[in-house]
């Protein structure tokens, strides 16, 4: 087994909404992915790097993502902007075994959309309570977690969801406007593994939760790679 320590993860977050809008911002004083780094690294083997869309090379380089087991990716407002060569280089680590995580509305992010083939799209509505029930309590993510985490203020995704048959469905949310939704479901892609989880709405503090805090720090140990394989050298072909 090729196991890495501390457990490396990224964090990408396309900072956006925080720094144009006050009342995000008095949410999240210092981005979504501070906040995430922030009860990460209350676990002694886990090493946090953040990354932002405004960096240079977008934040992803190959570097980078040699050195990340687990890939954490916030993105709304600027799904368009991330370039296809971003793309290509999470894919390929995806598939090479580098875990990732897609949060809230990171499900129609282009890597998505990339790695799962499908339109990702979903019914929507701004603003409403959810009651996350988890259906799938011995699965590792769920470790911890009770039966129904209350989210009092979250927007409502609901189905149907344009993804492809999951590996697992973990949690199923619930919401007052009488939706339903599968809120955290897993993949398997090449040998990487991947988690979406649909809480997170930027208007509300959801990650400050501590079920849901829980919810992430286990899917980032279970989407992390027993072993990465190493990409081929330039100008060789895998048969």
């Amino acid at each position: 087994m090729c196991e890495h320590k501390p457990l490396r993860v990224t964090v990408w977050n396309e900072f956006f909404h925080e720094q144009e809008l006050p009342e995000i911002r008095a949410v999240y004083p210092n981005g979504i992915h501070e906040c995430l780094r922030g009860f990460l690294e209350k676990e002694q083997d886990v090493a946090v790097t953040c990354v932002t869309l405004d960096m240079p090379h977008q934040g992803i380089t190959e570097e980078l993502l040699r050195n990340t087991d687990v890939l954490i990716w916030w993105s709304h407002a600027r799904q368009d902007d991330v370039t296809d060569e971003t793309v290509r280089l999470v894919k390929e680590a995806v598939l090479s075994g580098m875990g990732l995580i897609a949060l809230h509305s990171a499900h129609y992010s282009k890597i998505m959309q990339a790695l799962l083939g499908t339109t990702m799209t979903l019914h929507w509505k701004h603003g409403d309570r959810e009651k996350l029930w988890c259906v799938n309590p011995t699965h590792p993510i769920a470790r911890g977690v009770p039966a129904c985490v209350d989210i009092p203020e979250e927007e409502m995704y609901g189905e149907a969801f344009d993804i492809p048959k999951p590996d697992d469905i973990i949690f199923i949310g619930w919401f007052a406007s009488g939706y339903v939704f599968r809120s955290g479901v897993t993949f398997t892609r090449g040998l990487g593994r991947i988690f979406y989880f649909q809480p997170g709405h930027e208007e509300a503090p959801v990650y400050e939760h501590p079920h849901i805090q829980r919810i992430i720090t286990n899917a980032v140990r279970w989407a992390r790679p027993a072993c990465r394989r190493e990409a081929p050298p330039q100008n060789v072909e895998e048969k």
